[in-house]
C-alpha cells in the first residue's frame, strides 16, 4: 500500500526568505494546484482563537492561504462553527467580533469571515456519514457544506478531551453546529473529585448550562441533567478536580469527531495544513494559553488529514519538552507527550478509527521542502 505524502518545512528563514513564502512554497510542492479552484467556493476551515488566548494562528497564515486560492481562481472564505461553552464564540455576532479582535478581517486576510452555523448556531444541515459506526449522520454548519472545496488550516496543539487538536479535530469538531457538538460530547458527563476541589469557582465561570453549584462545604457539584458534556470545566480546573469518569467517553468523542470529519470531507476536494508552533497543552478555545510544551517545529501539508495528524504527533513526540511548561513539570516513563499531559485521554483512537472508516492513513512519508 502506498504511503501518504506529508510535506514539511521548518521554521528556519534565512535572510530574504519569510515564513509565509515558505508556506506558499509548501502548498505548491504538496500539490494544491492539482485541485480545480476555478470559480469554486472554498471554505478555509480555521479556529479564530478565543480572545485572551495568544497561541492561535496569526491571520497572516490565513492570508497566504487565501491569496494562493485566489491566484488559482477560487473564492475563499474563512469559517468556523459556534461553540457550546461560555465564551466569545458561542453565537454568530460575538464570534465575528472575536475573529475581528484577533485580527481576522477582510482587510487583513483578503477574504470574508463566515460563521458556518449562523447567528444562533442553528443553521446546519444533516449530512450522511459513509461508513459511520457510532453515527449515521452529522449536523454540519451550512456554510461549510455549501462550499465546493474544503481547505483546513489548523494550529496543532494539545487538548484535554481528545489528546491533541489537529486537522481531524479542526474539520470534525469545528464544522459541527452547536447541536452537532452536543452529539459528539453526549457520552461523557464530568464529575468532581471533592478531595481536590478548592472551591475556587473557576469551573462555574466556564459552564454555559449553569450546571455547577457549590454546597456548604464549598465543593463543586455538577448537575448531569443540565450538563451537556462539553468538558470545558475539565480544562478550566487548575487542580485536576474535574474529570471524565470513564475513558470510554473520551474514546467515543474521538470516534464521533472522526466520523464528523468524514461527513464534511467525503465527495469534495480537500487539502490540509498544520502549523506546529506555540504547541500549547490545551485548545485555543481557552481564553488564555499555557506555555508551549515543545519548541516550534514547522508547517506540514497533505491531502490526507490522518497522515498529517500522525506526522505532527510524531514530530511533537520526537521534540524535547520545554522547561517551565506543564510537560517539563510532569515525569514518567511514557515518551508520548500527549499521554503525559492528558493521561486519561488516548489520542490513538482518533487515528485508528479514521483508518477504519476510510478517512485516511496513518502510514506516511515525509517530504521536506526547503
Amino acid at each position: 500500500m502506498t504511503k501518504a505524502s506529508v510535506f514539511f518545512t521548518d521554521m528556519r528563514c534565512p535572510t530574504g526568505v519569510g515564513l509565509l513564502q515558505k508556506l506558499d512554497r509548501l502548498m505548491l510542492k504538496a500539490g494544491i494546484e492539482n485541485i480545480n479552484f476555478k470559480h469554486k467556493y472554498v471554505a478555509v476551515k480555521i479556529h479564530f482563537g478565543e480572545p485572551g488566548n495568544l497561541s492561535f494562528l496569526r491571520p497572516n497564515f490565513a492570508k497566504t492561504v487565501a491569496d494562493r486560492i485566489k491566484a488559482l481562481g477560487g473564492v475563499p472564505f474563512l469559517t468556523d462553527s459556534n461553540t457550546l461553552y461560555v465564551g466569545r464564540r458561542n453565537n454568530g455576532p460575538a464570534h465575528l467580533e472575536a475573529a475581528y479582535e484577533n485580527g481576522y478581517s477582510p482587510l487583513t486576510t483578503g477574504c470574508h469571515v463566515v460563521i458556518a452555523d449562523g447567528i444562533k448556531g442553528t443553521d446546519d444541515i444533516e449530512v450522511p456519514i459513509s461508513g459511520g459506526v457510532l453515527l449515521k449522520s452529522a449536523l454540519i454548519g451550512r456554510a461549510i457544506m455549501d462550499a465546493d472545496i474544503v481547505v483546513s488550516l489548523n494550529h496543532f496543539k494539545g487538548h484535554e478531551l481528545t489528546g491533541f487538536g489537529g486537522a481531524i479535530k479542526n474539520v470534525g469538531m469545528g464544522s459541527g453546529s452547536r447541536a452537532g457538538k452536543m452529539v459528539m460530547h453526549s457520552d461523557g458527563k464530568p464529575v468532581v473529585k471533592s478531595k481536590y476541589c478548592t472551591g475556587c469557582r473557576t469551573c462555574a465561570k466556564y459552564c454555559a448550562q449553569q450546571a455547577i453549584s457549590f454546597g456548604e462545604d464549598k465543593k463543586a457539584r455538577i448537575d448531569h441533567n443540565r450538563c451537556v458534556g462539553c468538558g470545558r470545566c475539565i480544562g478550566a480546573c487548575n487542580y485536576n478536580a474535574v474529570v471524565n469518569p470513564t475513558a470510554a467517553a473520551n474514546d467515543d468523542l474521538n470516534r464521533k469527531m472522526v466520523e464528523y470529519a468524514k461527513a464534511v470531507l467525503d465527495g469534495r476536494p480537500n487539502f490540509h495544513i498544520s502549523v506546529v508552533n506555540q504547541v500549547s497543552p490545551y485548545c485555543d478555545c481557552h481564553a488564555e494559553n499555557d506555555a508551549a510544551v515543545v519548541p516550534d517545529i514547522g508547517i506540514f501539508a497533505s491531502f490526507d488529514p490522518v497522515a498529517l495528524d500522525k506526522a505532527c504527533i510524531d514530530a511533537v513526540n520526537a521534540a524535547p519538552g520545554m522547561r517551565g511548561s506543564i510537560l517539563g513539570e510532569k515525569t514518567g516513563a511514557n515518551e508520548d507527550h500527549f499521554r503525559i499531559i492528558h493521561p486519561t485521554t488516548d489520542w490513538r483512537g482518533q487515528i485508528a478509527h479514521a483508518e477504519k472508516i476510510g478517512l485516511g492513513s496513518g502510514d506516511y512519508e515525509t517530504i521536506t521542502v526547503k
